[in-house]
């Protein structure tokens, strides 16, 4: 899963979301690009809701990564 962040999403907002993952079990890869920010959920993400993930603040996507057969 991918979390794509609106353009100049807080720091704060970003900590939060990444705080909400680790304590879900989750392990998170942040890429930061000069106007984006994105994260990568690893772990199984079946159990994530997408919709209250997209709803939190500064969150502009998310997107799921199919898996393989």
């Amino acid at each position: 899963m991918l979390i794509i962040m609106k353009k100049h999403a807080p720091e704060e907002v970003l900590d939060q979301i990444k705080e909400y993952l680790i304590t879900h079990d989750f392990d998170i890869h942040q890429s930061t690009g000069a106007n984006r920010t994105i994260i990568g959920v690893i772990g199984d993400t079946d159990t994530l809701d997408d919709h209250k993930i997209e709803a939190m603040p500064g969150v502009s996507q998310v997107v799921r990564i199919k898996k393989d057969d």
